[in-house]
């Protein structure tokens, strides 16, 4: 039924504004859209990610958005870092960490925070 339609990621924020800067200025987005001081949507490959405005924004305490960068998580990591974002460390079996990037096998992840506390990565494959 819905596996033929294109899906949106949904990310809540405080502040519309201070949202803008990170996913357009920190993350390189650009927006395809805006709804008043409500909602702004990127484009992302043949994905669209809608940023909203929302009082129960950063309450997720999980992914809200991973990104397949294929063999660019390494070099997505250092531009971000060289920016100013921290990257989430976690500890999960069968997994090490170089540097920000979590190693799985053949599998690179690296998970950072938006400045409302939205958990997104990006990871390889």
């Amino acid at each position: 039924m819905l596996g033929n339609h294109e899906a949106a990621a949904n990310i809540a924020v405080r502040n519309i504004a201070a949202a803008r800067n990170f996913y357009e200025g920190t993350l390189g987005l650009a927006a395809s859209g805006t709804e008043g001081q409500e909602l702004v949507s990127y484009r992302c490959g043949h994905s669209t990610i809608l940023v909203y405005r929302s009082e129960y924004a950063g309450t997720n305490q999980a992914t809200a958005l991973t990104w397949m960068v294929g063999d660019k998580v390494d070099e997505l990591a250092r531009s971000l870092k060289a920016k100013g974002v921290q990257f989430e460390h976690y500890e999960l079996p069968e997994t090490h960490l170089e540097g920000d990037v979590h190693v799985a096998g053949e599998r690179r992840i690296a998970w950072l925070r938006d400045p409302d506390g939205n958990i997104l990565s990006f990871v390889s494959g």
